[in-house]
C-alpha cells in the first residue's frame, strides 16, 4: 500500500474534518482497537485537532500535530502506523511468523499459513480466535516490536487447518514509505 510512497506527488491535500466526523473517527477506533477511552486519550488529545490527509489511491492518514497517527483505506478499518504500534502494542491482536518468513514480510509480501503454523510462528490460541477481517500486528520469532501490519484472510482456526494459502494480507511493513514518514 505504501510503495513508491513519495509525499510531494501522492498526498492531494490536508484539511481538518468536522468535529462531528472527528466524533465518528474516535468511536470507530475505540470499537475496532483494544484500548480504552483513557489510552486514546493519550494518542489523541480531544482538544488537539486531527487533520485528514488524502492521498492517491483513496488512502487517508489521520495526523495530529504533524505526526501520523493512523490511516485508513478507502472506508475500511483503521490501521494505527508501526510508530504508533510500537509505543501501544496492545491496540492489535498479534501473529507471528517464522525467521523464514520475515524476509518476505519486509519486502511487504502476504504472510502465507504455514509462516504462521510453523514452530516459530504464533497464532492466538482457539479460545481468542481471530475472523476473517481482522486487523493484526504480525511480529517476527525473535523480535520485541511487530514488523508490519495485516489484515486476515482467514479465520485463524482455518488457517491451523487449511496450512496454506495466504493467511495475511500486508498494508504497512517496517521500512515502507509509511515507515519512512515521520512527520506530514
Amino acid at each position: 500500500m505504501f510503495k513508491k510512497f513519495t509525499p510531494s506527488t501522492d498526498i492531494a491535500g490536508q484539511t481538518p474534518p468536522k468535529s462531528s466526523v472527528q466524533r465518528s473517527i474516535r468511536a470507530a477506533v475505540l470499537q475496532q482497537w483494544k484500548i480504552g477511552l483513557e489510552t486514546l486519550e493519550e494518542i489523541w488529545p480531544k482538544k488537539e485537532t486531527l487533520i485528514h490527509v488524502k492521498c492517491r489511491e483513496h488512502i487517508s492518514i489521520y495526523s495530529v500535530q504533524n505526526v501520523p497517527l493512523f490511516f485508513q483505506h478507502f472506508d475500511g478499518p483503521f490501521y494505527p502506523t508501526l510508530r504508533l504500534l510500537h509505543q501501544y502494542p496492545f491496540i492489535l491482536p498479534k501473529v507471528g511468523v517464522d525467521r523464514g518468513a520475515i524476509r518476505f514480510l519486509l519486502a511487504g509480501a502476504p504472510m502465507m499459513c504455514p509462516g504462521l503454523t510453523s514452530a516459530g510462528g504464533y497464532l492466538p490460541p482457539p479460545e481468542e480466535a481471530l475472523p476473517k477481517g481482522t486487523a493484526v500486528a504480525v511480529h517476527a520469532e525473535g523480535k520485541e516490536h511487530a514488523v508490519g501490519i495485516g489484515i486476515t484472510t482467514l479465520g485463524t482456526e482455518e488457517m491451523r487447518k487449511l496450512n496454506k494459502d495466504v493467511a495475511v494480507e500486508i498494508v504497512t511493513h517496517l521500512g515502507d514509505d509509511l515507515w519512512a514518514l515521520q512527520t506530514l
